[in-house]
């Protein structure tokens, strides 16, 4: 913006300038000759009243001499020749000698002016006077030199204000620019203090009022989060007390696993929403929005969290045995050996996990087979879950929270945020089982600062039979 405000400015000023200086210039010049000329002729008409009152030409060159230093002043006496170094062309004194007429003329060397005197016995004498090229020109080149200076001042120092005002404009975008990225990337706390024009005044007043805003919205939605869930407790007091009149059973094991995993999990979701606002382990937890232009991805280099993605799909995957016992299910899981490192927490990673395969088990038939893989490529790690279902019919509209029937669709939801947290993609198809089949891809995170190779998991392959319960997946 500051080029652009000092190119109008340099643009329009010297436009302004030469509009002024090419006429001052032709009319200095002008002026300079006709006074040359003007001077030429009166030096002239001063030696006319001499020839009135002598022919001397003794008298006559000491007049001219007098009146001319140069000696540019001559004079031309009938039958008696030229008094000094004639420069008129001889045509041209002839006409003034014959017609008496005054001549004033510009000639090749400079500019001639001749005047006719009538002498006693109707006799004509011509008085002469030459004007140089350079006497026509003296002062010329001074005068356009001190305003073509003139004009480069006034050029120079409207560009210059042109660029102090560009200046403050440009700094107070700057700064507006540089909270607006701070905010998008999830410091809260960042505000501008407004300057510079009105319009960025109220620009800088009102991003001060949104970001204020945007954090009591935050606030609000965070701790209604940690209310619904405190609540969550109440039957969850009740399954234990159930789960304590079940002692002995073989059920009760399992229940009272369940229902620990549950509160477990229920405690870590209020007190992360308790924690004071902050971007979440996945980058865009808290904000759901991607990372901006130019900042690099979770994992994707920097000093983030990160963690073995086998390692943390096998865990989440054998907790799901407690559910899978009554509905048989066929369930394969296939675990590379190859590091998995990526740039998200286990936290992350076994929220996607969870969300994958209890959509399996919430919109599937008992019976109905699942297969669970992690694969590594040259610069991904990726998750695939696919069971043997109906499938999904439309995966655009699955994506969208609360859209699809009989879902919130934050599952999925959950999954991609994750993936595009560290610089990856999900997709949705139809795969060998029949099914949905749904590939989730994250970059790899980068090497560990130790220098040291993440741990391989040891297991490569493992087929189970999960059998699964109602009354359990309530619970």
């Amino acid at each position: 913006m500051r080029r652009s405000l000092a190119g109008v400015a340099l643009a329009v000023t010297s436009m302004v300038a030469l509009s002024f200086l090419i006429p001052l210039a032709a009319l200095v010049m002008s002026l300079v000759k006709e006074q040359g000329v003007t001077a030429a002729e009166q030096r002239a008409a001063a030696l006319a009243p001499v020839l009135t009152l002598t022919t001397d030409p003794a008298a006559l060159r000491e007049s001219a001499a007098s009146l001319d230093a140069a000696e540019h002043l001559v004079v031309h006496l009938p039958g008696a020749g030229a008094l000094g170094s004639s420069r008129a062309p001889a045509a041209l004194l002839e006409r003034a000698q014959r017609g008496r007429e005054s001549i004033s003329q510009e000639i090749p060397d400079g500019w001639i002016c001749l005047q006719p005197v009538v002498l006693p016995g109707d006799q004509v004498a011509v008085i002469e006077n030459f004007v140089p090229e350079a006497e026509l020109t003296r002062g010329v080149k001074e005068s356009w030199a001190v305003m073509l200076f003139l004009a480069v001042g006034l050029v120079g120092g409207s560009v210059l204000v042109a660029d102090r005002l560009g200046a403050k404009v440009v700094r107070s975008s700057k700064r507006l620019a540089r909270a607006s990225r701070a905010l998008g990337e999830g410091d809260l706390d960042t505000r501008v203090e407004p300057m510079g024009p009105r319009e960025l005044r109220d620009a800088g007043v009102a991003f001060n009022a949104m970001a204020h805003r945007m954090t009591e919205l935050l606030a609000v939605e965070r701790e209604l989060v940690a209310d619904l869930s405190h609540r969550l407790r109440t039957p969850l007091t009740a399954l234990h007390l159930a789960s304590e009149r079940m002692a002995g059973t073989p059920e009760s094991a399992r229940v009272e696993a369940a229902v620990g995993e549950l509160e477990a999990e229920l405690q870590a979701i209020i007190a992360a929403a308790r924690t004071p606002l902050a971007v979440g382990p996945m980058g865009q937890g808290l904000l759901g929005t991607d990372p901006p232009a130019g900042r690099p991805k979770a994992g994707a280099g920097t000093s983030g969290p990160r963690c073995e993605a086998a390692d943390v799909v096998r865990r989440r995957t054998a907790f799901w045995t407690v559910l899978a016992e009554q509905q048989n299910r066929v369930c394969s899981l296939d675990l590379t050996q190859e590091p998995t490192a990526v740039g998200l927490s286990d936290d992350d990673i076994a929220a996607v996990v969870d969300a994958l395969i209890g959509n399996v088990f919430r919109h599937t038939a008992p019976g109905t087979p699942l297969a669970v893989r992690v694969a590594r490529t040259a610069q991904a790690v990726e998750l695939v879950v696919e069971d043997g279902g109906p499938g999904i019919p439309d995966p655009d509209r699955a994506l969208s929270r609360g859209s699809s029937t009989g879902s919130t669709g934050l599952g999925l939801d959950i999954a991609q945020r994750a993936a595009g947290a560290t610089g990856g993609s999900m997709r949705i198809a139809r795969g060998p089982l029949g099914g949905a089949h749904i590939t989730v891809t994250f970059a790899l995170a980068a090497p560990a600062p130790s220098g040291r190779r993440p741990r391989r998991p040891r297991t490569a392959r493992r087929r189970t039979a999960w059998p699964l319960s109602r009354r359990a997946l309530r619970g």
